[in-house]
């Protein structure tokens, strides 16, 4: 069953999650790299929206009903896989050489509110869902890559509040943090402000790959450097 589903609206590419609270896994990793490539393979494509159909939930973050009884039968070649996959996912969208604005219908918890972190822009709905990162009553600890690539969306006063408390986070709280560029009233409203902040992009490609490829310079290095050590060791949860 298609977790996604990729469609077109003029020059702007629409990938719309499609599997109610989106929750990561093997399956999802797979066809959301396949998605990305796509887009990137249509040059017409000038920008990229991620957005969920499903009323309430954006992204969940990772998938439990895969991962606690992949850990319990010591799959570890399964969920290594899986982190590394989700890493070129990130390193994806943080190279994307288009615009890549996240349409946030509602929640996005855990790595699902790292997934918009490392997309350029971010909107999101001040009606409806909360943004979360819950790790810390999870007991599973941000891996270097990502605390690197959530830096840049968040200021470093609200993300140490919010990794060390786990509290959830509203769209109008996020639009003063400017981690959102605009909270709007409803899902309506969201997805039409999303299209016409894309359909103003008309950048070229090369350029503006290039300036993301300096900017997140860093960052890429701790994903490729760091992050090896601790997937490798699958020290995941504590």
């Amino acid at each position: 069953m298609s977790k996604t589903q990729l469609t077109t609206q003029g020059s702007v590419a629409i990938l719309t999650m499609t599997n109610g609270e989106n929750r990561h896994n093997p399956e999802f990793a797979k066809e959301m790299q396949q998605q990305l490539a796509a887009v990137l393979s249509n040059e017409e494509y000038k920008a990229l929206i991620i957005t969920s159909d499903n009323d309430k939930n954006w992204s969940l973050g990772i998938d439990v009903n895969w991962l606690m009884p992949a850990m319990k039968q010591k799959k570890a070649d399964e969920i290594r896989g899986f982190m590394h996959d989700m890493d070129d996912i990130f390193k994806t969208l943080l190279l994307f050489p288009i615009p890549v604005i996240a349409a946030i219908n509602g929640h996005a918890f855990g790595n699902g509110a790292i997934l918009s972190c490392a997309c350029d822009f971010r909107f999101m709905r001040n009606d409806r869902g909360y943004f979360c990162f819950p790790e810390v009553d999870l007991s599973i600890p941000f891996l270097p890559g990502m605390l690197a690539f959530v830096k840049k969306a968040i200021p470093d006063y609200r993300l140490n509040e919010m990794i060390l408390t786990g509290r959830r986070v509203t769209g109008d709280e996020l639009a003063k943090d400017h981690v959102i560029a605009q909270a709007f009233s409803d899902n309506e409203a969201l997805q039409a402000g999303a299209l016409a902040f894309a359909k103003g992009f008309d950048k070229k490609r090369p350029i503006f790959g290039e300036h993301k490829k300096r900017l997140h310079k860093e960052i890429i290095n701790i994903i490729d450097t760091e992050n090896q050590t601790f997937i490798d060791n699958l020290q995941l949860m504590m």
